[in-house]
């Protein structure tokens, strides 16, 4: 959209820049997605000082700040906590086409919430408080996209 600015003669054009970039993941965040890839495991960082286990791991504690290095592996289930039906398109941004359901997953063994899709489940069924179990991809890459989503566990 080009937009004219009254008799300056300057206009404006309105547009989006897409850029690729690399992102450097570090030590904790390399072993993180190569377990996640190699061993379809999760794993978190666990503080020394306040006892709670994060996932997606830092590494420092965000509530201390203190240097985290125990690894603990987490479960692959887990408890819905708040979850978002995402009804629009953005093209080359989104990992799956609309509808599709984002969520914040309490891990079992975890003490922070995780983000992730919700994969094979009724949209009228989906409730907070919902057991969910990781479902991870065949093929996998390295990725957070390793897990291929997570869906409900049947009790």
């Amino acid at each position: 959209m080009t937009v004219e600015l009254g008799n300056t003669g300057s206009r404006i054009h309105q547009s989006r820049i897409r850029l690729r970039y690399n992102w450097w993941l570090g030590e904790i965040g390399s072993r993180f997605y190569r377990e996640l890839r190699d061993r379809c495991t999760i794993w978190g960082l666990k503080c020394p000082r306040c006892q709670k286990i994060y996932i997606p791991p830092k590494e420092n504690c965000p509530r201390c700040f203190s240097q985290m290095k125990e690894w603990v592996e987490v479960g692959n289930t887990g408890t819905v906590t708040t979850f978002t039906v995402v009804r629009y398109a953005v093209p080359n941004i989104q990992p799956e086409e609309p509808p599709f359901v984002l969520a914040k997953i309490h891990l079992d063994g975890a003490d922070s919430g995780f983000i992730h899709m919700i994969g094979e489940v009724d949209l009228h069924t989906l409730k907070i408080g919902m057991r969910v179990k990781a479902v991870f991809r065949e093929q996998r890459e390295g990725n957070l996209l390793d897990i291929r989503y997570f869906k409900p566990v049947e009790l």
